[in-house]
């Protein structure tokens, strides 16, 4: 969803922004202070950007080109690497500029923070490159390994509360009872400078940029990068992309001031923030020229497609910069311009992989998914694949229903390939339904996507005899169909699942009305050619299938 659709994007047009007595001027009014809650004006965040002293910890991070996606888009697209950080994310710059300017008396005290990733990492370390004590304070429900990644940078770490709120409350009672200074994970003008050092080097890397995408979670990343190269070189765009489950800084823009999201989503729990903060809005809504919003299905097309250009594996808020650029680029028509976007964070949980390969197919548009109505009869799952033609199916599931009545259809569940996103989902819907059946596209059904589809199923009808065989052969535009016509009509097909896995090979599940008695099923299998074994006592299919 574009900004124009959401509404921020008209909060943030140049004549809002750039108007006489607006926003503007009353930034340049703001003191140089120091003092807690105090706010910097630009020409304040440009000197300390420009000596923040970040090298001492972070990298200097390539800016690397997207060859296959740049073609694909008719733009130059370009990744800034700060998944190659040692802590993995751009968090290290702006937690290292808020801890180098503390005290000498502060240092020894130490700090105190809250967090849950990638700020918690960066805190640790800078600590350990400091000398200093460094106590994390994250939720109880923090996933072990990032709780021993914090523990691994010298951290200590304290479990409290079941969510972020919580655990920043015990972090600023620990900062007042033990004397700690609490570094907050973005509404810090030191933290924003930090950050923003990623836009000076945006620029230094490439003058040309057109337009700059940024996540937005808290907005440190966003307001830094922006306040920076909006005083250096405004006539580049600076453009935030925010999770549409935690979009905190469209909800402050439509009310005019930060507003706290009743709940967010976790997919992107890099970004997923409830309330920005004050400083950092102030200067988003001053600074970035639009914001808008993206899916877990783009976000995780957008995780696909860094892997495939760049052979980087991206945490899904660390993606979501790409997953913005693309959805601009289509929705405006861009062409010839060069894009700039942040990979800002690869602190991935290795089983997120799963869900988010599922997901990219649909959110590049490249699979549609289906609920179709069927004739339960003997050849039926021949016909309806005839009728898909050549289309690639994805995914096929099926089973005879145990409380059908005589008559009553029988409703499958399929993937098909596509190439022309919602124009070719619409000429399938119609071709499936010129041949007389009933159709219901599931493509953007979240429930369909995360639990219908692994949970159609369930055991054997009552007195129907079945046997199960598994099945491997070649994939190609058109193989199911074949599958389904050398397997002719003969045995009535009482289950079925088949889910591509994008290799060389399809394994099918299939389940028939037969007997052990029954060995013609067999010799006929022997003559398709393909790899089969029988799994009917296989102790799962007895335990979940068999009658």
């Amino acid at each position: 969803m574009t900004a124009d659709e959401t509404g921020p994007s008209r909060a943030l047009r140049p004549s809002a922004r750039r108007g006489a007595g607006s926003r503007s001027s009353r930034v340049d009014a703001v003191n140089e202070s120091d003092t807690p809650g105090a706010t910097w004006d630009p020409g304040r965040y440009l000197r300390e950007i420009l000596r923040a002293p970040v090298y001492e910890a972070a990298e200097h991070t390539p800016l690397q080109t997207m060859e296959a996606l740049s073609a694909r888009l008719g733009c130059t697209v370009q990744v800034k690497r700060e998944d190659l950080q040692a802590v993995h994310s751009f968090k290290i710059r702006g937690a290292y500029t808020a801890m180098r300017a503390l005290s000498e008396a502060e240092r020894a005290r130490g700090v105190v923070t809250a967090s849950a990733g990638n700020h918690a990492q960066g805190v640790a370390r800078s600590a350990r490159l400091l000398g200093m004590r460094a106590l994390i304070v994250m939720p109880t429900v923090t996933p072990q390994i990032k709780v021993q990644a914090v523990a691994a940078l010298g951290g200590e770490v304290a479990l409290h509360g079941v969510n972020f709120d919580a655990a920043k409350a015990e972090a600023l009672r620990l900062a007042q009872a033990e004397g700690l200074t609490y570094i907050a994970p973005f509404d810090d003008p030191r933290v924003i400078a930090g950050q923003g050092t990623i836009g000076l080097e945006l620029i230094q890397q490439d003058a040309d940029l057109d337009r700059v995408f940024v996540p937005v979670g808290g907005g440190g990343l966003a307001s830094g990068i922006a306040v920076l190269i909006k005083q250096l070189m405004p006539e580049i765009k600076v453009i935030g992309v925010e999770h549409e489950e935690s979009a905190c800084l469209g909800a402050a823009l439509l009310a005019g001031e930060p507003i706290t999201l009743r709940q967010v989503g976790l997919f992107a729990e890099g970004v997923a923030v409830r309330r920005i903060g004050d400083e950092t809005f102030r200067l988003c809504q001053s600074m970035l020229d639009d914001v808008i919003t993206v899916s877990s299905d783009e976000t995780s097309a957008a995780v696909r497609d860094l892997f495939e250009d760049l052979r980087a594996i991206s945490e899904p808020s660390g993606a979501i910069a790409l997953a913005g650029l693309k959805r601009y680029a289509a929705e405006h028509g861009l062409a010839g311009e060069r894009l700039g976007c942040v990979l800002s964070g690869a602190n991935l949980n290795f089983h997120q992989l799963r869900y988010i390969s599922e997901r990219s197919e649909i959110g590049e548009q490249r699979e549609a998914i289906f609920g179709v109505t069927i004739p339960e009869a003997q050849g039926a799952f021949l016909r309806f694949a005839s009728v898909l033609g050549e289309r690639a199916v994805t995914e096929f599931n099926y089973r005879l229903s145990a409380s059908r009545a005589p008559g009553d259809p029988a409703r499958i569940f399929v993937g098909v390939r596509i190439a022309r996103g919602r124009q070719e989902r619409a000429e399938i819907v119609a071709d499936l339904e010129q041949a007389g059946y009933g159709v219901v596209d599931l493509t953007e059904d979240e429930l369909a996507k995360v639990h219908v589809r692994s949970m159609i199923g369930g055991r054997a009808s009552v007195g129907v005899a079945e046997r199960l065989f598994s099945f491997l052969f070649p994939e190609s535009p058109g193989a199911l169909a074949r599958f389904l016509d050398i397997l002719g009509s003969r045995w009535n097909i009482t289950l079925f699942h088949y889910r591509t896995d994008g290799t060389d090979y399809g394994r099918i599940l299939c389940g028939f009305a037969a007997t052990e008695q029954d060995t013609d099923l067999t010799e006929h299998m022997d003559r398709l050619g393909y790899v089969y074994h029988e799994e009917t006592s296989d102790p799962a299919a007895r335990f979940f299938l068999a009658r």
